[in-house]
């Protein structure tokens, strides 16, 4: 569209005529209606006769005061996207006015076509009424079974990070973005107001934020809507915004003003993207519009009740008349309230909308809830991933070499930008380099619209980086970028995904649903890397030692929920491939950025990640010539952790060699599950072939030790499993005293094995006796040299444990096991 086009279309839209008001008005009185009667029939819903109790739902839930704003800013767009045919997706961050967004879908056709039961007539309106908010029906909020959303809502903060997520690399989408000024108070919003200085006009699509200011919450006034015009226009002009405002609650005033703010909005929006995409040099960030619009809460409906005032107030943040089952006057009121939508005008004989409604439907696909952006599954491409073997590292003999793990993953991922240019991202709080991963700055800069200085490091505007220090805005971004359809991985610092672990929840709860709606199709996996762990976290100290999302995305579905802990690089390689490749996933990997031992090659590490835990024959000690059991089995989970197994099982290989050891390393964790309370959870041969029925298992696990025993649960006799792992210990100190401290060191372990072995044999005693000195003289050590012992930090496996000289256990004797 030439720029002379463009001016005439916005002209043209900035004026309602008589017909576009018409029907914009029509439609939003038949939204109110839809709203209305979800919130409080079960019968009776084009209300052909007057109200009596059995047409009342016997529990009234859902939110009136939001709605008819919401329908009212969606109605205008419809208008918009029939003149222009604009790809636009609709997010209610208010998301409990989501009898708005069903009702919108219901009289657009596309809740009829996704669900054929609630047909767009009499008894499907009763249908759609009944299950609202109902046992055996759909929630209250904007939710996954919402045609059109790609955002809930339920937890307040993310619409605008999921709107920017959802337009980055789809250059011809507008996310439209409600806030409500309840959900502006929120932390998470209050951050996100920032993606604009990570938008390219060039290549990404557009977020246009509806700030909508009615007046309050659930109990209280909100902030924005007590301050002053002028700091709320000051402060979102602080952001980088062009601030246009609406006001009022007059009609039709209020539809030509609107329409002319959203005029002027669209084609803002449009003048930016065209002046960019056509090579036109633009200067630091452009300047974006927002709307700002002033409205009364519950408008449209009771206007006082009892002598209360309702409209414009908290009062009608749900149910506005709450009695009308019972109370006779209330019910005349709730009467009088749907009558006041004139549904005689807006719905047929049959029940079915009007022409005069439905002319403000788009066409097709340009329908915000029939839009494939908004089911992103229908748009997905798969990735071009390059072959997982040229990034393999290479392993002569277990536990022998060092390598920072998640560097190969870096490396992935930076061919990974290469052959994916418009559909892979990583997602990034300000750590891709202190994550080992800064290999994808080799093909894209750090996306930057801001300025730029001569001492900046790849900052520029065409960069696909995403780096910004907000857990918050990476996790959403992703999320959104996601169920639009493209792939990506969100890395982050292990303690600190617990700043926005209840995105990680929602997310799964999101695909849990999603799974159950046939006409939702399978989206790209939300990837999410864990680094710089708790055990490796000694620098920071205890604020930076939580490994506690492990234990949020194990509660949830196991056709959801994946965690994986790689042991080395390898490994990750595996995962990583599997996790890109896969769909409708949560899959959470952790593994730490230090260097680390290295144990399997490429081919052993992919037959170990299929299966999801194997016996390591080469760490342990048994006779393979016979079927006896072993006397001990040491499990683990976690790279540090199976450091420090392999290493325990090392020393009781020297020191025991009578004692048989098997150890068993899980990467898959959800495998220790059965497999009726998992899809991974391995056989029961499979778990008596690792772990036996009946020999004591040592397990050393990367998180909280109750994870696994609550894992095993089930399995034969739990009672033989130790776990040990970390236990809220931790401070600045070294690496291998945040091991002692969470009494999960190789010493810690050869003891618990000596405990639990179910059989005896000489030298137990004395073993036990010189690991205790061991801890002893760790502690003195470490405070006169600042350091750890040397046959602990330079340990790796020795050769033959039988060829090598057997370590002095004497009172004075210095160990010589290092390598």
């Amino acid at each position: 569209m030439g720029t002379a086009d463009l001016s005439t279309t916005v002209t043209e839209l900035a004026t309602l005529d008589d017909a576009d008001l018409a029907t914009v008005d029509a439609w939003w009185r038949a939204n109110n209606y839809l709203t209305v009667g979800q919130i409080y029939l079960q019968a009776n819903p084009l209300l052909r006769d007057d109200l009596e109790p059995a047409h009342i739902k016997p529990r009234l839930l859902g939110h009136w005061g939001t709605s008819p704003g919401l329908a009212f800013i969606y109605s205008h767009c419809n208008r918009l996207i029939r003149h222009t045919g604009q790809n636009m997706i609709y997010l209610a961050g208010p998301g409990h006015g989501g009898p708005a967004l069903t009702g919108a879908s219901w009289l657009e056709g596309t809740y009829t076509h996704n669900f054929p039961h609630v047909t767009q007539d009499a008894a499907g309106l009763a249908t759609f009424f009944r299950q609202f908010s109902a046992p055996g029906g759909i929630p209250s909020h904007a939710s996954v079974t919402t045609p059109g959303s790609i955002h809930e809502g339920g937890e307040l903060g993310y619409a605008l990070i999921h709107a920017f997520g959802a337009v980055f690399d789809n250059p011809d989408l507008i996310a439209l973005a409600v806030v409500g000024d309840g959900e502006a108070e929120t932390g998470p919003l209050e951050g996100s107001w920032k993606g604009i200085s990570f938008l390219n006009p060039a290549r990404d699509g557009a977020v246009l934020p509806v700030l909508h200011l009615n007046g309050g919450k659930i109990a209280a006034p909100t902030v924005l809507s007590r301050k002053p015009r002028h700091e709320v226009r000051s402060l979102f002009e602080g952001h980088g915004y062009e601030v246009i405002e609406v006001d009022g609650d007059d009609l039709p005033g209020m539809h030509q003003r609107f329409a002319e703010a959203l005029a002027h909005a669209w084609g803002r929006i449009r003048t930016i993207q065209t002046d960019a995409r056509a090579g036109n040099a633009f200067e630091g960030r452009p300047r974006w519009p927002m709307i700002v619009l002033r409205s009364p809460k519950g408008w449209t409906g009771p206007h006082e009740v009892d002598g209360v005032l309702i409209e414009g107030t908290w009062r009608a943040h749900q149910v506005p008349l709450a009695g009308v089952k019972e109370d006779d006057a209330h019910r005349r009121l709730l009467q009088e309230w749907l009558r006041s939508y004139r549904p005689d005008e807006l719905f047929d004989a049959d029940g079915r909308p009007v022409e005069l409604v439905t002319r403000n439907n788009p066409e097709g696909e340009l329908a915000m809830t029939a839009q494939p952006h908004a089911n992103g599954g229908l748009l997905t491409r798969d990735l071009d991933l390059p072959d997982i073997d040229d990034y393999e590292i290479a392993v002569e003999a277990p536990a022998t070499t060092r390598s920072e793990s998640t560097r190969v993953l870096g490396a992935l991922m930076r061919d990974l930008y290469s052959r994916n240019p418009d559909s892979f991202r990583l997602f990034c709080p300000d750590e891709t380099n202190s994550n080992r991963l800064g290999a994808v700055f080799e093909v894209s800069d750090r996306t930057w619209l801001e300025s730029v200085t001569d001492d900046d490091v790849q900052l520029s505007r065409d960069g696909r980086v995403m780096e910004v220090l907000s857990e918050h805005n990476c996790h959403g971004w992703l999320e959104a970028y996601t169920l639009t359809g493209r792939h990506g991985l969100f890395a982050t610092y292990e303690a600190f995904a617990m700043v926005s672990a209840s995105q990680t929840i929602q997310h799964a709860k999101w695909l849990e649903e999603a799974n159950h709606l046939p006409w939702r199709a399978k989206v790209p996996s939300l990837n999410i890397l864990l680094s710089s762990t708790a055990w490796r976290n000694d620098h920071n100290g205890f604020s930076h030692q939580g490994p506690g999302l492990i234990n949020n995305v194990m509660q949830h579905r196991g056709d959801v929920a994946r965690i994986y802990l790689p042991p080395d690089a390898n490994c990750l390689l595996s995962v990583a491939r599997h996790a890109f490749t896969s769909r409708s996933h949560v899959n959470l990997i952790v593994q730490d950025k230090q260097p680390q031992l290295q144990y399997l090659t490429l081919a052993e590490a992919h037959e170990h990640c299929r299966r999801g835990a194997s016996v390591w024959d080469w760490a342990g000690n048994e006779d393979l010539s016979t079927e006896d059991d072993p006397d001990i089995v040491l499990g683990c989970a976690g790279d540090v952790v199976t450091m420090e197994t392999v290493a325990a099982a090392e020393i009781l290989k020297q020191h025991l060699p009578g004692l048989r050891v098997r150890v068993v390393n899980v990467v898959n964790l959800m495998t220790l599950a059965r497999p009726k309370d998992h899809p991974n959870g391995m056989t029961p041969e499979l778990f008596r072939e690792l772990f036996t029925d009946t020999v004591d298992v040592v397990f050393s696990f990367h998180g909280y030790p109750g994870t696994i025993h609550q894992l095993v649960h089930g399995r034969p006799d739990v009672d033989r499993f130790h776990c040990r792992g970390f236990i809220e210990q931790g401070t600045t100190t070294t690496p291998f005293d945040m091991v002692v401290r969470n009494q999960a060191s190789r010493y810690h372990l050869v003891i618990d094995a000596i405990h639990n072995s179910r059989r005896k044999v000489r030298g137990m005693a004395e073993l036990k006796a010189w690991c205790q000195r061991q801890l002893e003289r760790h502690e003195t050590y470490i405070r006169e040299h600042l350091e750890d012992m040397p046959e602990v930090r330079d340990w790796v496996l020795a050769g033959d444990p039988a060829a090598e000289p057997r370590e002095d256990l004497s009172e004075n004797g210095q160990p010589a096991v290092a390598r």
